[in-house]
C-alpha cells in the first residue's frame, strides 16, 4: 500500500461525491421555481439509492470476475463488499505490516468508494432530462433498475481491466481496447442515451415548447457549474488511481479543455444570438468537462484545447436539436452529455498522441484509423445498449406507476408541492416595511372610497 496514492484517492472520492450536489444546484437553478426542490431531490436521492445498491451487488457486477464474455462481473463475488476488507489495517513498530486487500497500491475499499461516486452521478445526470414532470417514486424505481441493468454492466465493460480487481474484466477495456480514461462512454454517453429514451417514454412537459420555461436562478446554475468543475479534477485526475504523472497531465488537460469549451460556447452565442450569457458559460464548462473525460490521458494540452473548442461549438449547436426533432429534454442532457461524450470519445481517434500517458497515436499523429474505429465501436455499443434497455425500463416503470408522470393539473401546480408538499421559496411570511417592528398589522387598510378625490383618474 502506498500512503500517498491512498490519500489522493480518498480526496478524489470526496471531490467526485461533491459533483452530485453541484449537479443538483446546476439543474435546480435551470428549472422553474416551482420545481427546484424536486430537481435537487432527484440528485440527492441518487446518492442514497445507488450508494446502497453499490455495496449490495453493484461493485461486484462491475468489478467482479467476468462471467459472461466480457459483459458481466460475478454478482456474488464481492456481494456486500466481502473480500474487499479484513486483515491487519495498521502497521506498528515491530509488529506485522499492513495486510489488507489492495487494488494496485490503494486499499480495495478506497477503490470501492471512488467508483461508487461514478455510479451515483451517472444516475443523477439522467434526471435533468425529465425535470418538472416525472413522479418521484417512478424516478426512484427507474434509477434503481437502470443502475442494475445498465450502469453496473457497462462499468464492467469499460472500467474493469484484467488482473486489477479480478482475473478477467470487460470487453471494451480488454478486447476492444478503446480508450475511455474516466467515463465518456460509461458515464456520459450512457446517461445521455438513457435520458433520450426516458423523455420519449414520458412525453413533453405541458406547454412545451410554446410556453417559456426559463431558468429561475442563474446564480445557482453558476454555483453548480463551479462545483462540478472543482469536483471534476477528482473525477479525471483521480482515475489515475495513483498520485503520479498521469494524474498531473489529466489534471492540466481537464483545466484547459474546459476553459476552451466555455470560450467556444460563448463565441457561438455571441455570433448566433448577439449576447454571451451566464447560462452559456456554465453549459460550456460542463460540455468541456464531458468531452475531456474520455480523452484526458490520450491527448496533449494543445490537443485538449482542440477537444474543448470542438465540444463547446458542437454542444452549443446540439442543444437546439430538441426543437427540431420534438423531444423535450428539459435541461439538455442529450445535447451536452450524449453529444459531448460522443465528441470526446471519437476525438481520441484523431488527437491521441503517444507522448501522452495512453501512448497511442491517433489519425492526426500518424496512427491511422486503428484507434478511431475502436473508439467508434465502443461509443456506439454503449449508446445502443443504454438507449434500448432504458426504453424498455421506461415503459415498465410507466406501466407500474400509472403513467410515470404528473397530471397536467399537477404540473401547473408545481411538482414540489404535489410530490414533496414543500416549496423552494416561502413568500407567505413577507410583510410590508411599514409593519416591521411595530404592533400594528403589516398592511394598512386602503383609504375609504369617499376620501379619494372625485376627479382622480379622469384625465387618464
Amino acid at each position: 500500500m502506498d500512503t500517498g496514492d491512498t490519500a489522493w484517492m480518498l480526496a478524489s472520492s470526496a471531490l467526485v461525491l461533491l459533483m452530485t450536489p453541484g449537479l443538483a444546484f446546476f439543474y435546480g437553478g435551470m428549472v422553474r421555481s416551482k420545481s427546484v426542490l424536486n430537481m435537487i431531490m432527484m440528485s440527492f436521492s441518487a446518492m442514497g439509492l445507488i450508494g446502497v445498491l453499490w455495496v449490495l451487488y453493484g461493485y461486484s457486477v462491475a468489478f467482479g470476475n467476468d462471467v459472461g464474455g466480457g459483459l458481466l462481473g460475478n454478482p456474488g463475488e464481492f456481494a456486500g463488499l466481502q473480500g474487499t476488507f479484513g486483515g491487519t489495517y495498521l502497521a506498528t513498530d515491530g509488529g506485522p505490516p499492513v495486510d489488507i486487500p489492495l487494488v494496485g497500491t490503494i486499499p480495495a475499499t478506497v477503490f470501492v468508494a471512488f467508483q461508487a461516486m461514478f455510479a451515483i452521478i451517472t444516475v443523477a445526470l439522467i434526471s435533468g432530462a425529465v425535470a418538472d414532470r416525472m413522479k418521484f417514486g417512478a424516478w426512484l424505481l427507474f434509477a434503481g433498475l437502470w443502475a442494475t441493468v445498465v450502469y453496473f454492466p457497462v462499468a464492467h465493460w469499460v472500467f474493469s481491466f484484467d488482473g486489477v480487481t479480478a482475473e478477467t474484466g470487460g470487453w471494451i477495456a480488454n478486447q476492444l481496447k478503446a480508450i475511455d480514461f474516466a467515463g465518456g462512454t460509461a458515464v456520459h454517453i450512457n446517461a445521455g442515451a438513457a435520458a433520450l429514451a426516458l423523455v420519449i417514454v414520458l412525453g413533453k412537459r405541458s406547454g412545451w415548447p410554446k410556453e417559456p420555461m426559463r431558468p429561475h436562478n442563474l446564480t445557482l446554475v453558476m454555483l453548480g457549474a463551479g462545483l462540478l468543475w472543482f469536483g471534476w479534477f477528482g473525477f479525471n485526475a483521480g482515475s489515475a488511481v495513483a498520485s503520479n504523472g498521469i494524474a498531473g497531465i489529466t489534471f492540466v488537460n481537464t483545466l484547459v479543455a474546459t476553459s476552451a469549451a466555455m470560450l467556444a460556447w460563448l463565441l457561438v452565442e455571441r455570433i448566433r444570438d448577439g449576447k454571451p450569457t451566464s447560462l452559456g458559460a456554465a453549459s460550456g464548462v460542463v460540455a468541456g468537462l464531458v468531452a475531456i473525460t474520455p480523452s484526458c490521458s490520450a491527448v496533449s494540452p494543445l490537443g485538449a484545447i482542440a477537444v474543448g473548442v470542438i465540444a463547446g461549438v458542437l454542444c452549443a449547436l446540439a442543444v437546439g436539436l430538441k426543437f427540431r426533432f420534438g423531444y423535450d429534454d428539459s435541461l439538455d442532457v442529450v445535447g451536452v452529455h450524449l453529444v459531448g461524450g460522443l465528441v470526446g470519445t471519437l476525438l481520441v481517434g484523431f488527437f491521441a498522441t503517444s507522448s501522452a500517458p495512453a501512448a497511442v497515436d491517433g489519425l492526426f499523429y500518424g496512427g491511422g484509423f486503428d484507434q478511431l474505429w475502436r473508439q467508434a465501436v465502443g461509443a456506439i455499443a454503449v449508446l445502443v445498449y443504454s438507449f434500448v434497455i432504458s426504453l424498455v425500463l421506461g415503459y415498465i416503470v410507466k406501466a407500474v406507476t400509472g403513467g410515470g408522470r404528473l397530471t397536467a393539473e399537477a404540473e401547473a401546480t408545481g411538482i414540489d408541492e404535489v410530490e414533496h408538499a414543500e416549496t423552494g421559496y416561502d413568500f407567505s411570511s413577507h410583510r410590508s416595511l411599514a409593519g416591521i417592528g411595530s404592533s400594528r398589522p403589516a398592511a394598512s387598510a386602503p383609504a375609504p372610497a369617499e376620501q379619494v378625490p372625485a376627479t382622480a383618474g379622469k384625465e387618464s
